[in-house]
């Protein structure tokens, strides 16, 4: 898989770490991945989400999706004006999850319909930071795999 268009690595990153992140999600949670689906739909609906059945659920993937492709398309479009992401994509994709944890869960989460402020514990911390890093990781494979122009 190489030659992606901007747009198409965008989309796939997009789909596959979202995809994959409620994956972690659900490991992480002990949760299935409907009920994940719906915590997120939650983000607009609030607790209505978990009462919405497949639904929330739908609705929490299509955002989940939404806002993976906004996180891929601001690393897709930097690594065109740093090359140096595209040619160190997996330390680049590694270090871009930090980032987008602290930003889910510092300003998403909080400015989202649960209201939650973000609570620090070492192990869920650790485990949703490593779920982040794998995110971006994802994200960084997709963008090495850009044509050149």
């Amino acid at each position: 898989m190489t030659n992606l268009s901007l747009l198409t690595a965008i989309i796939l990153a997009g789909f596959v770490a979202g995809t994959i992140d409620i994956g972690a999600a659900s490991l992480i949670n002990g949760r299935d991945p409907v009920f994940i689906s719906q915590i997120i739909a939650g983000g607009l609906l609030g607790k209505a989400a978990l009462t919405g059945g497949m639904q929330s659920a739908a609705l929490g993937v299509v955002l989940q999706w939404a806002m993976s492709m906004i996180i891929a398309a601001i690393f897709v479009i930097a690594s065109g004006w740093w090359p140096v992401l595209r040619q160190h994509w997996a330390l680049a994709g590694i270090a871009y999850g930090v980032p987008v944890y602290f930003t889910m869960e510092y300003v998403v989460v909080p400015l989202s319909a649960w209201h939650r402020s973000p609570k620090f514990a070492v192990v869920p911390f650790c485990e949703n930071m490593a779920a982040m890093m794998v995110f971006g990781l994802i994200v960084a494979f997709f963008a090495s795999r850009i044509r050149a122009s």
